[in-house]
């Protein structure tokens, strides 16, 4: 069994609430047919529901009955919403006039589910920006505790068994964060383990720090950066295996891992790699996917206190569907 049917098997076993604010958008309505087919996850969609069902009409799409469907502008429960978003945000000049409007917002509604409890992640993205995406989440569902920094994560299926865990490696971040800092870039590294583990199935995550220097061979302060952050992700999780700085041929050959970074458990024997930077990152998983013909699943963002996932624009129904199986894969390892 690959390792997407894994996740997708996990999600099945363990059925989440998953939002999809985007209820309108046809890519999106599809993918909710399939999903609710398959078994994969409970869905809330956000749409009119009149535009929905004449949608699911055109399309022939069967299985949306299954789904609980949220008009966005006749919610029962709008004004308990706003009353709580306007509490939340007070601090911020929130007034219950803006909440009253926000909550109408399909991606601030979602949010608001997830906050009281009704839901376990949101996916969004079809239609919205990355920022419109992450501002709903990180004002009302916040960041996990311990993480100030949201990050996204991506899962590399390569044709090369010898490395990471039988050609599967988890790399981070590829999305978010340009310039981490020392401390961001730790709490990089425990989240993407963290993604390793809820939705990758590693039983054992073992981190790289990513750098163009081993152990101290090159010196400079992007250098002194990662082997800083190295030190901060060992107090943030004591029992991660994590090491750096780690050139990327370190990391994942055993013989040049045994070479330059002696006496490593890390070097040689790497599943997840940390960037030291987006830039590195964003640029290094797309080199892998198109010369190395892998497989990309993601981003898969992390940090968020539950999962709500942000998708390209120029999505597939495919991706819209795994990344429902991914999403509750990560509401799991959130619960726990």
């Amino acid at each position: 069994m690959d390792l997407v049917q894994q996740i997708i098997e996990r999600a099945k076993n363990n059925k989440q609430r998953i939002v999809l604010p985007e209820a309108e958008e046809e890519r999106t309505l599809k993918a909710a047919d399939m999903v609710l087919r398959d078994g994969i996850a409970d869905l809330i969609l956000i749409g009119n529901p009149a535009k929905v069902e004449a949608m699911c009409k055109e399309y022939g799409l069967e299985h949306i009955g299954k789904a609980t469907l949220i008009d966005p502008e006749n919610n029962p429960k709008s004004e308990e919403y706003a009353e709580l978003l306007a509490e939340l945000r007070k601090k911020k000049g929130m007034t219950i006039e803006k909440a009253r409007e926000l909550v109408k917002n399909p991606l601030y509604l979602g949010c608001m589910i997830i906050k009281t409890e009704g839901a376990d992640g949101q996916i969004s993205g079809a239609l919205s920006t990355t920022g419109d995406t992450l501002r709903p989440a990180l004002q009302i569902i916040k960041c996990a505790p311990g993480i100030s920094c949201v990050s996204g994560a991506m899962l590399l299926i390569t044709k090369q068994p010898q490395y990471g865990e039988n050609g599967i490696l988890v790399v981070g971040d590829v999305a978010v964060t340009p310039m981490p800092d020392a401390a961001q870039l730790a709490q990089i590294a425990v989240c993407t383990a963290q993604t390793a583990r809820s939705v990758a199935g590693f039983e054992d995550p073992r981190v790289a720090m990513l750098s163009f220097s081993t152990k101290g061979s090159a010196s400079h302060e992007v250098v002194d950066k990662v082997v800083e952050a190295t030190r901060l992700a060992k107090e943030l999780a004591p029992e991660l295996k994590v090491d750096g700085e780690l050139q990327a041929d370190a990391a994942l050959v055993p013989a040049v891992g045994e070479k330059k970074a002696p006496g490593s458990e890390i070097a040689g024997h790497a599943n997840v790699l940390v960037f030291p930077n987006l830039e590195v990152g964003n640029i290094g998983y797309k080199l892998v996917q198109r010369l190395g013909n892998a497989e990309a699943l993601g981003p898969i963002l992390q940090g968020i206190a539950r999962p709500v996932n942000d998708l390209s624009r120029g999505c597939s129904v495919e991706d819209i569907y795994k990344m429902v199986a991914i999403t509750a894969c990560q509401a799991m390892d959130a619960k726990k």
